[in-house]
Formats: C-alpha cells, structure tokens, sequence
C-alpha cells in the first residue's frame, strides 16, 4: 500500500540550493554573493574571540547537560532584554516584555506565528514587498493569510514610504504587520528614524500590531543604533513581536542561538502571553538548545566579553562598508556615468542590484559569480581577491542591457 505517492515533489530552497550548486561548481575563481552569511577577509567564516572565550569559560564549567527549560535559559533571556531595549529600559522593569530563547529567530518567528493563529483568530499578516522568502511561508504554514505592502522603489533603490503608510493606514485593526528592525532583507533598504516616528501613530491608531525581526543587529550603524525601532515602539507603549538572533553578529549560524519577545501592556498580560508562548514551544520542539543559550549568556553576561564581541561586530560591519565602497567604485570606473548609488545608501549584508534574473543568470553562468535570482548580493561575500571579477561580471551584463535600478 503506497501512502504518500499524491505528495508534490519539493523544489528545494531556492536559496539553499544555489549554495549548494556553487559547492558543485569546479572554478576556482567562483564568488558566493547568495547565502546570508558573514565571510571574512579570507573567504572563510569567522570565529568571533569572544565566542570562543565564552565557549572555553563553558568547557572549564564542565557539567550535566539537562533539558533547558521551555522558555530557555534564564541569563540568556535577561541578556537579550538588556541588548533589545537597553540596561533599565521601562517597559523591562515594569515586567510588560516576555522573552523566550528560540531556535533561532525563524523558530521565534514560528512560535509567534503559531501562537498568533490561536489567539488573534481572523487576524491576518502584512509583510514587504520584498522580503524574505521565509516569512510568507512560516505564517502561511501556520494557516494564517498574508498579504504585501508597498515597500522597495523599483525605479530609484531606494524606500516607497508614503505608498507603504497609506497601505497600512487602511489595515483593517489587529493586523499583524511584519517589519525589518534594521538591515532589510532582501533590499538593505531602511526607513530613517523620522519614518520610523511617523510609522508609530498609525500603528497606535489603527490598531495593528508590529512583529519585528531583527536579525542583523549591528550590521548597520551599531548594536545600539540597530535597537532604535524596537526601543521607539516600546517607548511609545506598543504591544509588539520581536524576534531576534545571533547567528550573524556572534558567527554562531548553526548553534541556532535566537529569541522572541513580546511587548505586552501590562505584567498581568505578560504573564498570561508567557504561559501560552511556553505551551507553544512545547507543542514544536519543547526546549531550544542548551550551547547557544550558554553562549549569548556568557558573551552578553561578562562586561569585557560583552566589549570585545562590540568590537568585533565593529569591525564586521565597517569591513562590508568598505567592500560596498569598493565594489561601487570598480563598477563605476568600468561604467562611469551609470547610477550605482544604491551600493553606498543601502545597509547591512545584502543589496538589491536591480539585475534581472537573466543577467544574474550569465553572472552565474559566464563568470562564476552567484547571486539570488532576485538580484540581491550577500555583500559579505566580497573581499579584496574577489571585488574585480565581480565588478567585471556586473560591468559586463549592465553595459550589454544597460538596465536602470528596476532591472529593465
């Protein structure tokens, strides 16, 4: 008896699957501009110092390894609360912020989706237009409607925010609306502190309810300036969702060292929200992983370690800086006249080059450089030996379609 002969056949993670391709492809001057993750000047990886200090310090404790409990470990959740919303922040000391350690924050952002469903039945999700691909399907796959705002501006690269405030100010009240903390992914396109400001009111008025993510924090102007959205809502006495992690500013990708916290109006409903978020993660996976939360503990917990991994993010963040600034002036020695503007506006790990599928494609294919079809590029992929080839395949495919900031 065959039972499962009806499935549809999985077509693989796009994203995923072109890292995978590049393992496959036997040029060894190929360039991976696909997988969100840091490389460092080396093409390699990095292992943060103040991550393997902590993990030393963890070694030499020594120790039974139990079962976390459901809401994670206790340090490593206050640590996160410091690092969200400041030493003292209100709305910490008054007990309004649950904060649960996930399995990263795609297991934070499916607890919060599973636990949306049950509790704010009827409620549907907004997300951006883009964003990343994950995001429709872990609220679709816990059954709740999505939807997109206006967000990334084709024409210019740069943010479509008065199309996005009237989007959201004709919301229907409840509405969950799934916002980039910091470092947008796919585009590295942000909306400034004063939009931020005007986002606030129409959130309050309307009655919507923001679920944050913020899974770069520090990649953009510093691991406090990264806060600021998070911190704004907080001040403004919003009840929000926030899933956070740490698998880029520690370098701890397959530790899944992520959380989720919630901003409630009051500790009564605090109490109730953590309850239900712990049946949550007991129904999925029942406790996260003991190493990661040890880790965050650790790194966050200790004022020197904390001071070293600021340092280190620092320096990770200025190094993609300098790699958008130099790919922008490779590619604009090559194509002088061309508008590449957005390489220097856009933030963080990823840019939206506005390539079409078919340039990424001879990209890919005639040069050996990868990029999502989409025509994001993993600005953390770039280092010195690897900037011209990929100015020279950019140069190439621009020259020949001569495409503006929309790909046409």
């Amino acid at each position: 008896m065959s039972l499962f002969q009806h499935l549809e056949p999985y077509a693989g993670d796009p994203i995923l699957g072109l890292n995978e391709a590049f393992q496959r492809d036997p040029r060894p001057d190929k360039v991976n501009l696909s997988i969100g993750i840091y490389f460092d000047e080396e093409g390699r990886i990095p292992v943060l110092e103040a991550v393997r200090r902590a993990e030393a310090r963890m070694l030499d404790e020594g120790g039974a390894k139990p079962y976390l409990p459901i809401a994670g470990l206790p340090a490593a959740r206050r640590a996160v609360q410091g690092l969200l919303f400041g030493d003292g922040h209100a709305a910490v000391a008054s007990g309004r912020v649950v904060t649960l350690q996930t399995v990263g924050s795609s297991g934070g952002l499916k607890v919060g989706a599973d636990f949306l469903h049950r509790w704010l039945p009827g409620s549907e999700v907004w997300v951006s237009d883009p964003t990343w691909d994950n995001h429709r399907a872990m609220f679709e796959g816990a059954g709740i409607p999505v939807h997109a705002y206006p967000y990334y501006d084709a024409a210019g690269g740069g943010l479509r925010f008065d199309a996005m405030l009237e989007a959201l100010s004709a919301l229907p009240p409840r509405s969950i609306v799934l916002l980039h903390a910091c470092c947008h992914n796919p585009t590295g396109v942000d909306p400034s502190r004063e939009q931020w400001q005007r986002l606030v009111p129409v959130l309050r008025e309307r009655e919507l309810l923001p679920y944050l993510d913020l899974a770069y924090q520090g990649y953009g102007d510093g691991i406090d300036e990264d806060a600021y959205a998070v911190r704004l809502l907080a001040d403004a006495g919003l009840s929000f969702f926030v899933a956070s992690s740490f698998s880029k500013s520690m370098s701890v990708y397959g530790e899944r060292a992520g959380a989720l916290s919630v901003v409630c109006s009051d500790a009564a409903e605090a109490a109730l929200v953590d309850g239900q978020l712990q049946a949550t993660v007991r129904r999925n996976y029942s406790s996260p992983p003991i190493h990661a939360g040890g880790i965050v503990a650790h790194v966050l917990g200790d004022p020197a370690l904390r001071a070293l991994w600021r340092s280190e993010v620092d320096a990770m963040r200025d190094r993609i800086r300098g790699m958008r600034r130099a790919l922008h002036e490779r590619v604009g020695a090559r194509l002088p006249g061309h508008d590449l503007g957005y390489l220097l506006s856009q933030r963080g790990m990823f840019s939206y080059t506005g390539l079409s599928p078919a340039q990424v494609d001879r990209m890919r294919e005639q040069f050996g450089v990868y990029l999502v079809r989409s025509g994001r590029m993993c600005v953390a992929g770039l280092n010195a030996g690897n900037v011209d080839r990929t100015a020279d395949a950019m140069a190439a495919v621009l020259a020949d379609e001569g495409p503006g900031p929309d790909g046409r």
